[in-house]
């Protein structure tokens, strides 16, 4: 059996590569090598996706006691590794502070900060250094109760979280912990002075509740500072980037008495159609034999999910390589599915509908002013600095 070299994306840019529609030609799914662990079965197609992310017979616990397929040489940790019933008590700590209902109340606040981050931008910038970027993470550090002068110092720390070869080790070892040092002050600093934000009540569950682990608390901290914002970042950046490529698509979305709702659905097409992540992440490991695609994954074996090629499954959308607001965009996989379906999308989702309709309504003329320069060694792709004016 062929075993191909993964991941398949280019560092650079947005295309989907060509070897996922090879794969998607593929009965079943195909087998891969990873730059470390051992191989793997590769899903490329919307339908087995949804079935492995669903199925309880597959297990993301298993992967800690593997030497699992993954792109940097140390396995994730935390609330993404677990299974329920683990998965469920850690998970339900943080879902209250993500609730639609709640992420719906910050829309006025996230809409007034975009804003005035505008008000401070002068032509040419960066729309990464002065939009995507400093915009997620305020946010998310609101939520967490970061106090707003440390909110800087996570760009560096999340870097080397995610990297997968684009730093030296001994960065990776060095600004790895000084971010778990810098979340330990704050869980200490919280434990003194409660607060009224998402980290007191996670430390509470742990104090008072004994509802979490000291290192599973210091893990799901890290793991909500950097997921919160560092994916919403990158995505601002590669959609303000495509609606640059396409002419008129921030005005057309200023225009008009329904531009919420254009903005929703563009943001929709947009989670949909950019293959964000350099490889697919997080194995499932099959608990007993069981058959994906008419290729029976036998007990023990992993399974990576490909959610960019999946979302441009040409079985499940029409034309997927074409980017259209007006399709029925609704079913895909950009915040997962399943029990670790991501807790922040529906955060994810105002913040991005606002920042396309911020950049519409206030910059209209917005168009490129230089070459963009890509992320590299990094999980998500995007743009490092996207060159702008108006």
């Amino acid at each position: 059996m062929t075993v191909e070299t993964y991941p398949f994306n280019a560092a650079e840019g947005l295309d989907l590569a060509p070897a996922y529609r090879r794969a998607q030609r593929t009965p079943g799914p195909v087998r891969v090598q990873l730059p470390f662990g051992e191989p793997a079965w590769l899903v490329t197609r919307h339908d087995e996706a949804r079935f492995v992310f669903a199925d309880p017979r597959f297990s993301r616990a298993m992967a800690q006691e593997r030497d699992s397929p993954r792109t940097t040489p140390h396995n994730p940790v935390g609330i993404v590794t677990m299974d329920p019933p683990e998965h469920t008590r850690v998970r339900t700590l943080v879902a209250k502070a993500f609730t639609a209902r709640r992420a719906e109340r910050l829309r006025p606040w996230i809409r007034k900060l975009l804003h005035e981050r505008i008000d401070a931008m002068a032509a040419p910038a960066d729309l990464v250094a002065e939009l995507a970027l400093p915009v997620p993470i305020a946010v998310i550090c609101e939520l967490l109760g970061v106090p707003a002068r440390d909110r800087d110092r996570f760009q560096g720390w999340s870097e080397a979280v995610l990297s997968t070869n684009g730093l030296p080790p001994e960065q990776i070892v060095e600004r790895t912990g000084a971010l778990r040092t810098y979340v330990a002050e704050l869980i200490a600093a919280r434990r003194d002075r409660p607060a009224d934000d998402l980290m007191s009540g996670l430390v509470e569950a742990r104090d008072e509740q004994d509802r979490l682990s000291d290192l599973e608390l210091e893990q799901l901290c890290i793991a909500l500072l950097v997921g919160g914002y560092e994916t919403t970042a990158s995505q601002l950046a590669n959609f303000a980037h495509l609606l640059l490529q396409r002419p008129g698509g921030l005005v057309e979305l200023a225009d008009g008495p329904d531009r919420d709702r254009r903005a929703a659905a563009w943001v929709e097409e947009l989670l949909r159609y950019v293959p964000m992540a350099a490889a697919a992440a997080m194995p499932r490991y099959a608990r007993e034999d069981v058959a994906v695609g008419g290729q029976v994954v036998r007990a023990g074996e992993p399974v990576l999910v490909a959610i960019g090629a999946a979302d441009r499954d040409p079985g499940r959308y029409p034309d997927p390589d074409v980017l259209d607001p007006d399709r029925d965009s609704r079913g895909h996989l950009a915040f997962g599915h399943g029990v670790h379906h991501c807790v922040g999308a529906a955060l994810a989702r105002i913040e991005l509908q606002e920042s396309v309709l911020a950049l519409a309504e206030r910059l209209p003329r917005l168009r490129p002013a230089g070459e963009v320069r890509w992320k590299t060694g990094l999980f998500f792709r995007g743009p490092q600095t996207l060159p702008v004016t108006w």
